[in-house]
């Protein structure tokens, strides 16, 4: 029987993934200083506000609140009309260091032998559906974001646009499970009051909101799909636009209040935008702001690996591998 499968993204001025950027910011830096470093870095971002939490185990000294400012600019909150600005937002600093019970299992005399952060299972998917072998829902969300990223950053069309945004991609698969074509694109973009109502009534509201909101429909599937569309070099994942695809832009109509001042942001709330848009499966645990003996994040990528490079040899279509770990005991990967 053949089915929809949908996925969704988020953008990088997402609040949950501005929280994720800043965790994985501290842990790159204390990284490059001291590579040995421990590090479980949870953020939190709201109206003008950085909150940083989790522990850390390491030789390094870093500016923290410098780091969460430097992701923020480059993201592209730059203005104090967004209630979220790199410069002037608050940066508390929670971060404590790494339990020693916790430690003991994890650190040993022969690194070959280090123990696993915490216990739990992880899942590598791949599929040939597309070139980099992800599900072509979550590919094609993905590529959507990316290419408005690249639109609102280049600042020559499109010059409304804020840092956040997502999508959400929905693919028809026929009774074999092979996508047949695309059914449903939704893309939802922060964007500048660019167009003032005429007096201050409802009814004038209104119409600047209506008019606002059909040049970004617009401007959506004359501008930035194509671009999309062109950056595209598989000729099965072309095959399946057409002009029946249908389109939701900004459904609520109005997109002004966004990124952490429209909703607070969480690490690790975006797993499976993260992982593979809902297929093959999730072990549960967050990337970001993790050190690789955090086996949540390592883990995952091995398996993945493991995955993709199967299904590139033509052992199989698809393939889920799946490990799972006890904390502070060392593994070793038996294959059958």
């Amino acid at each position: 029987m053949g089915y929809l499968f949908t996925s969704e993204s988020v953008s990088e001025g997402h609040p949950d993934k501005v929280a994720d950027q800043i965790s994985d910011a501290v842990l790159d830096k204390l990284l490059a200083y001291d590579p040995s470093s421990k590090v479980a870095c949870e953020t939190l971002v709201t109206t003008g506000q950085v909150v940083l939490a989790g522990e850390v185990k390491t030789k390094a000294y870093v500016d923290l609140q410098l780091i969460a400012r430097e992701v923020i600019k480059k993201i592209g909150y730059t203005k104090g009309e967004y209630m979220f600005e790199g410069n002037s937002c608050g940066v508390l600093s929670a971060i404590h260091e790494q339990s020693p019970d916790i430690n003991r299992g994890v650190e040993r005399e022969d690194p070959m032998n280090q123990g696993a952060g915490d216990q739990g299972m992880m899942f590598g998917y791949a599929t040939n559906e597309t070139e980099n072998y992800m599900p072509l829902s979550l590919d094609l969300s993905h590529r959507i974001l990316q290419v408005l990223a690249e639109i609102r950053r280049e600042g020559e069309v499109m010059t409304y646009l804020r840092p956040d945004s997502k999508s959400q991609v929905t693919i028809e698969y026929d009774d074999n499970g092979v996508p047949v074509r695309i059914d449903t694109i939704v893309v939802s973009t922060q964007h500048d009051d660019f167009i003032q109502p005429a007096d201050e009534t409802q009814e004038a509201q209104l119409k600047a909101d209506e008019e606002m909101l059909s040049v970004i429909r617009r401007d959506v599937i004359e501008i930035l799909m194509p671009r999309v569309i062109a950056s595209i070099h598989h000729e099965k994942v072309l095959s399946l636009f057409s002009d029946n695809i249908k389109y939701h832009v900004n459904p609520t109509g109005k997109f002004v209040i966004g990124g952490p001042h429209g909703d607070s942001g969480l690490t690790g709330r975006k797993i499976i935008v993260d992982t593979y848009g809902g297929k093959g499966a999730h072990g549960g645990g967050a990337f970001s702001g993790k050190d690789p003996s955090k086996v949540d994040r390592s883990a995952a990528y091995a398996v993945r690996h493991i995955a993709k490079n199967m299904v590139a040899a033509g052992v199989a279509d698809e393939m889920l591998v799946q490990v799972s770990y006890a904390i502070g005991v060392a593994i070793r990967l038996i294959f059958m």
